[in-house]
């Protein structure tokens, strides 16, 4: 998958929308929007990273040598 490609970004706005309305719906605090938004964008954030550290090696040219 092509990071901010077309894919990633229907799959962040997903994420986005799943880790909100959980924390929204959930949480009885007083400042749950502000949670709910801080989780949800973590959660994009996160789902980034780790699609970039995937996505780093896929078209690797030299591979490391004597690799067992």
């Amino acid at each position: 998958m092509k990071l901010f490609g077309r894919n990633h970004i229907i799959i962040s706005v997903i994420t986005f929308a799943i880790l909100f309305l959980m924390n929204y719906l959930g949480n009885q605090e007083a400042d749950k929007l502000q949670r709910a938004l801080m989780t949800a964008f973590a959660g994009v954030i996160g789902l980034s990273i780790g699609l970039f550290i995937l996505n780093k090696g896929k078209d690797d040219k030299s591979p490391p040598q004597n690799f067992d």
